[in-house]
């Protein structure tokens, strides 16, 4: 939920054009408050959660379920694509300041806490295993809204993703079909909504001839086989991502993830959460390994995903060592983001290219496809969007090293965060394991898992040494919330045992059961 900069007065209702349903982490039933010049102290704040202009957000209990929020007394809930353009207007430029105080207000107590879940799938048709077609899945989108009463979203009078009761589905460039989760209290309810979503997309695509596999990578078809779906920013990017990396275009159109969005109390807790989320997102990488082939065959990885996101744009993505600094807090990441060139701005319904501009230039007025213009924090949170570390910082925390896969592992990859980051002990237990770690080990695990897996060397043993260990304290820390969570860990539990990856069985499978033909893989993988 993006929470407008306005200089007017505190008396004024405000009436906010949009707000994103992914967003809707921010803290609900609570002042919320920006930054506009002076600090006030804010009842259950910790003192690095900006102050200021006052705006009352308070969500309906009768509402709280689809994620909507009240703003004055107009009630809507909008899609993340295409993004708003001004949600307040604004008489003054941002300053440095408003950008910290924007991630700065993500700060909740731990009651408030919520749990997002994101993932990716592949869609198909069933007889020839071929992608399917934009043309394709705009009847499916419909067949979805007919049947189910999602709201459709529309850009340029085509159809191009849904919203219903907090969740969001979305294209990625190549096709791959998105959820959006709502921010739910409990993996028992964010996993009944990835089945309820499944179950929807199964129900209208198997009438249309179309199947979903859960992988980390398209394993059959090159990136020129796949449709590219009608999204303005795609188009921006699909023209810069090849002149600032090798697997820029394999990203967009070959990669599929499952993500989990995370809460955070103050700057201190964003720190260390932030920085477990780095040091161990090679584990969950080597956990959730699924995209061992390419173009038919092996390709010599056991996450490729996660490889290729190593050569797309070393401006935007990696594991961000100042994190590991003493000093780190919201303010070092606004001047990292700040240092990352745009791709876009959103203006009339439209994308401008900004692609390689700089943020900076933006803020002074000098951005030279819009001379004069200043940014809003809508531009802001968009251009957060197209930052893509392995873990990335809004106002809340997006762990991204998983690959996509089958829909027990979409319900496991948030329960083995929760439990190391949402209970105190296992998260302290955390911070003990990679206090020590350096800048060199933890490069040299991002660089090697993607490969090696659970069997990269590390130090006097194993990384699965080291993923046994952390499955323990994720699974005590589900204990002790007391939700009975537990089991949702049982699909990534042999693989702390044994080390032998899920990309490590689908190759067996390859060499053995299938006589080294691909396409057993999409029903194999099939939801």
């Amino acid at each position: 939920m993006a929470v407008a900069h306005a200089a007017v007065s505190s008396a004024t209702k405000y009436d906010f054009g949009a707000w994103s349903s992914r967003q809707s982490l921010v803290n609900a039933g609570r002042q919320q408050r920006i930054w506009q010049g002076e600090y006030a102290l804010l009842p259950g704040r910790a003192a690095e959660c900006f102050r200021g202009l006052v705006l009352d957000l308070r969500l309906d209990k009768k509402e709280s379920q689809a994620g909507r929020w009240r703003v004055g007394r107009k009630s809507q809930i909008v899609a993340a694509s295409p993004p708003a353009e001004e949600l307040a207007v604004r008489t003054e430029p941002l300053t440095k300041q408003d950008l910290v105080a924007y991630l700065a207000s993500g700060c909740k107590p731990k009651e408030k806490w919520r749990i997002g879940t994101e993932h990716e799938k592949f869609g198909f048709q069933l007889d020839t295993l071929k992608p399917i077609t934009y043309e394709q899945i705009a009847q499916l989108l419909d067949g979805m809204a007919e049947r189910f009463d999602w709201e459709r979203v529309l850009e340029d009078n085509k159809i191009i993703g849904l919203k219903f009761d907090g969740q969001s589905v979305s294209l990625e460039p190549g096709g791959q079909f998105e959820l959006s989760g709502a921010p739910l209290d409990t993996l028992h309810q964010t996993c009944a909504e990835v089945n309820s979503h499944l179950y929807q997309v199964k129900a209208v695509a198997e009438e249309l001839g179309l199947g979903f596999a859960g992988i980390g990578v398209q394993p059959k078809w090159p990136v020129d086989a796949i449709p590219i779906m009608p999204k303005g920013r795609y188009e921006i990017m699909r023209n810069y991502m090849p002149k600032v990396g090798k697997y820029g275009l394999d990203m967009m159109f070959r990669t599929c993830t499952v993500q989990v969005n995370l809460d955070f109390e103050t700057e201190e807790d964003m720190r260390r959460k932030f920085q477990v989320g780095l040091a161990l997102q090679p584990i969950a990488t080597a956990l959730f390994a699924n995209s061992p082939f390419t173009d038919g065959k092996p390709n010599g990885y056991l996450s490729f995903r996660s490889h290729i996101w190593t050569d797309v744009d070393n401006n935007r993505t990696g594991d961000l060592p100042f994190v590991f600094k003493g000093d780190f807090g919201f303010e070092s990441y606004v001047d990292y983001a700040l240092d990352v060139p745009m791709y876009f701005v959103y203006r009339k319904k439209h994308y401008v290219d900004c692609s390689g501009l700089s943020f900076r230039d933006f803020m002074a007025g000098k951005l030279p496809v819009l001379p004069g213009e200043f940014p809003t924090l809508n531009d802001w949170e968009n251009h957060l969007t197209t930052i893509f570390p392995e873990v990335r910082l809004k106002r809340y925390l997006e762990m991204r090293g998983a690959d996509g896969g089958p829909w027990r592992r979409l319900c496991a990859l948030p329960a083995f965060w929760v439990g190391l980051l949402y209970d105190e002990e296992s998260l302290q237990g955390a911070l003990d394991i990679i206090s020590d770690w350096t800048d060199q080990e933890r490069a040299t695990l991002r660089r090697k898992v993607p490969q090696q897996g659970l069997q990269v060397p590390f130090r006097d043993g194993l990384l699965k040494h080291v993923a046994q260990d952390v499955y323990k304290l994720s699974k005590d820390g589900l204990l002790r919330r007391g939700y009975k969570e537990v089991g949702f860990l049982n699909e990534i539990e042999e693989t702390a045992r044994t080390g032998v990856t899920p990309a490590e069985r689908l190759l067996k499978l390859y060499d053995e059961k299938w006589g080294k033909n691909i396409d057993p893989i999409f029903d194999e993988l099939l939801y």
